[in-house]
């Protein structure tokens, strides 16, 4: 039988009883599926019920098939090593033995000798350097992704289920997930923000808080479709708000023409015109219709406005959030930063940067490119002063705000409003509220305590925070801005960025994400070698 996944009636809430996913119903085959939403919308939850981690509330869960995943946070136990992923230690310890002229005869006939060959091809598939011995801790968080990603694809399961894969992964990396993945045979199901990736995908599955649908192609085939839908949708919602100013139009008339009728047959009754029984049956005949007019109008009216309700929320799940930027007020041909010949590391004689040059003046845009490990985060502690070169000077000569991976410069025990106040101290309310709806921290939700943030809504209130005041400071300095962000958002962030007025220094592996904004330069960052931009 051939694997799949099948979702009949899916529904599950949340503990407090908020319906996340309602009524779903899925097949998933032998393809490469993208799964997309804005955050919170339930991605990752609709991943661990696929999974057995979660029990659905009602529906029910089909599976042929064996599953392989890849969670977002590769966990790594003390003392652990590659092998551990692989779930092979057991077996490479015995060849070990063997070596050693110490296995038991029962040892050296169940021995899998293959396992070391088969496993360093697995981990040269994804192009990670590392012995199946290395300690899992010595590995960075993109490192340990791949790590987990060879271990994963080396089980051979039918679905592959895979939770924002290249996240955190630098440019070598994403480039293996993408060929991994290429290569596929069997299903898989891709939580993804990556539109590089997403590209890659046979099909693609969009959850909305209306339910899912399943758009078959790629990202761009995707795209394309949901703006034909967007666009039929703002016809339907043009046409029913016409619907509901005509009936609205329609009862207004029914109700002064009846209004003259009523007062036309008083005028008769107190004239004597006509016999009183007959007068009070003229009335009560026209109370009862007029009192079935005004059902009628207003069971039309609802009808009209249900409609175009629904017509709304179609629209409504295919607007991002808006980032629109005051002017950051940087003069052309300004100096903004400048490193010369700047060194450093973390170990004495161990250099990360060495002898790095940079320049940027005005609106000048450059992007830190480089595999992780090259220095790139710590070329920004030595920009914002965190950390001190060994040799070299370091000048940054405009102000600046520094949107790191941690979102560090929000107060975790604050709401989202009072950070931005803290931040834009020159913000009314009113600006500040307007500044953070447009972020979609709209009413009560931009009262929420900061440590309660979902990741992407962190990122997002840290943009809102940001970029969102009065006046941006004049560079922008980002680390890994779009990481967790849904595809959505990521667009609106660009659009922002692109009116942006100021300097921008970026640490991304997202090409797209790079290209749309406008980078005009890229600082390349190989380990211990001179570097001048």
């Amino acid at each position: 039988m051939p694997a799949s996944i099948t979702l009949s009636n899916l529904s599950w809430s949340t503990l407090d009883g908020r319906p996340l996913l309602s009524h779903l119903d899925l097949n998933f085959g032998a393809e490469r599926t993208g799964l997309v939403g804005r955050n919170g919308v339930g991605k990752t939850t609709l991943l661990k019920l696929v999974a057995g981690e979660l029990q659905p509330q009602s529906g029910t869960i089909a599976l042929s098939g064996r599953l392989g995943i890849l969670r977002q946070e590769v966990q790594v136990e003390e003392g652990a090593t590659v092998v551990d992923f692989f779930g092979a230690s057991g077996a490479l310890a015995i060849l070990r033995r063997a070596e050693a002229g110490e296995a038991t005869a029962d040892e050296l006939a169940g021995a899998d000798w293959t396992i070391e060959t088969r496993i360093a091809a697995a981990l040269e598939r994804v192009g990670l350097d590392a012995q199946p011995e290395t300690p899992l801790a010595s590995l960075s968080g993109g490192q340990r992704t791949r790590a987990g990603l060879a271990a994963l694809a080396f089980s051979d399961p039918d679905f592959l289920i895979l939770d924002e894969p290249t996240n955190n992964l630098d440019r070598e990396g994403r480039e293996a997930v993408i060929a991994l993945l290429a290569g596929w045979r069997g299903g898989a199901i891709v939580v993804s923000h990556d539109r590089e990736l997403l590209e890659t995908m046979d099909a693609i599955v969009e959850i909305t808080t209306l339910g899912a649908r399943r758009y078959g192609g790629n990202w761009s085939d995707f795209r394309e479709l949901r703006a034909l839908e967007l666009a039929a949708a703002e016809r339907d919602l043009a046409a029913a708000e016409r619907r509901v100013a005509d009936v609205v139009r329609s009862a207004r008339e029914t109700s002064e023409r009846q209004a003259r009728s009523d007062r036309a047959g008083r005028g008769r009754a107190a004239r004597g015109d006509m016999p009183r029984i007959v007068a009070g049956g003229l009335k009560r005949q026209a109370e009862n219709t007029n009192g079935n007019k005004i059902r009628l109008g207003q069971r039309r009216r609802e009808e009209a406005m249900e409609v175009a309700s629904v017509a709304r929320r179609q629209i409504e799940i295919h607007q991002p959030f808006s980032a629109r930027l005051a002017p950051a007020g940087l003069p052309q041909g300004r100096h903004v930063l400048r490193l010369d010949g700047v060194t450093v590391g973390y170990q004495p004689d161990r250099p990360i940067i060495r002898n790095l040059s940079l320049t940027m003046t005005g609106p000048d845009r450059v992007t830190i490119a480089g595999p992780n490990g090259s220095g790139k985060t710590t070329l920004l502690a030595l920009i914002t002063g965190a950390l001190k070169p060994w040799s070299g000077t370091v000048s940054v000569m405009t102000g600046f705000s520094l949107f790191d991976q941690s979102v560090s410069l929000l107060d975790r025990s604050l709401s989202i409003r009072e950070n931005f106040r803290n931040l834009n101290q020159d913000a009314n309310e009113n600006a500040c509220r307007a500044a953070l709806a447009r972020f979609m921290f709209r009413a009560d939700a931009a009262l929420q305590q900061v440590s309660t943030l979902s990741g992407g809504q962190l990122l997002r209130a840290g943009l809102a925070c940001v970029l969102g005041g009065t006046r941006p400071p004049p560079l922008l300095i980002l680390d890994e801005p779009t990481n967790h962000l849904d595809v959505d958002s990521i667009a609106a962030v660009e659009a922002g960025l692109q009116a942006y007025d100021g300097a921008l220094l970026v640490v991304s592996h997202d090409e797209v994400f790079i290209e749309n904004i406008g980078i005009s330069r890229r600082l390349q960052l190989p380990f211990g070698e001179d570097t001048i931009a």
